[in-house]
């Protein structure tokens, strides 16, 4: 599903490039939940970026569902986006203007979902997430974790075929944290591919695969072994 060929990120100054990426070689198989760890500063962030075609690489080659992306044009990019990707971020991303409800269903009206469709996929989430009673509400209304699960909510409500996560569980507490990353191993096992980016061993133990990113590239990529517990 992604495939990354000798992959750099750098940033050109007069003098020399810095690097924040280099030589990333990396696949990631439709169905697979992986996680991307590392040090602050390790690149990990700007890795799931390019995977979600909110950045480009300054070097090398990358794949998405066996398309250029580094050959494609600013709209058929823009329309694989679109169609194929959500995103959970860290920093929210909510649109101030909207309301709970609206925050939810603005990915259904991309993709003309007709209304009696989105409402149904809008309330399924909602009381999922016991948001029924905030939905409308605005972003400054809610508390951080609050607006945490309506981005969560969004990212999933028009069940993509990747979803990428950074940091999901940050602004959550315990039991919220654990709800999201339990929906997310469901998710998973319906097919949906999963990156998220996380320094939470715990959260990295619902995946099945943890690649180890230190200065920019990949130091380690292992598999997970689960206990029966986890596989449950």
């Amino acid at each position: 599903m992604i495939k990354l060929i000798d992959v750099d990120k750098y940033v050109q100054s007069r003098f020399q490039k810095t690097f924040i990426l280099k030589g990333i070689d990396l696949e990631i198989k439709e169905g697979e939940f992986v996680t991307i760890m590392g040090p602050s500063g390790a690149g990990k962030s700007t890795l799931l970026n390019i995977i979600g075609l909110l950045d480009a690489p300054s070097a090398g080659e990358y794949y998405l569902l066996d398309q250029p992306v580094h050959k494609l044009k600013e709209k058929r990019r823009s329309e694989l986006q679109k169609h194929t990707i959500g995103y959970v971020f860290q920093a929210y991303h909510l649109i101030d203007e909207l309301t709970v409800y609206e925050n939810i269903e603005t990915p259904l009206l991309y993709q003309n979902m007709p209304s009696k469709e989105r409402k149904a996929c809008v309330a399924e989430l909602l009381d999922r997430f016991q948001m029924v009673a905030k939905k409308d509400l605005f972003p400054e209304q809610l508390s951080g974790g609050q607006q945490q699960l309506v981005g969560v909510t969004r990212a999933i409500v028009g069940k993509p075929k990747l979803l990428l996560a950074d940091e999901p569980t940050g602004n959550l507490h315990s039991e919220q944290g654990r709800e999201v990353m339990e929906l997310f191993q469901q998710l998973n096992k319906q097919g949906m591919t999963i990156v998220q980016v996380t320094h939470s061993e715990e959260g990295a133990s619902y995946g099945n695969r943890i690649i180890r990113i230190v200065d920019g590239a990949i130091e380690s990529d292992e598999m997970i072994h689960k206990g029966k517990e986890q596989e449950a």
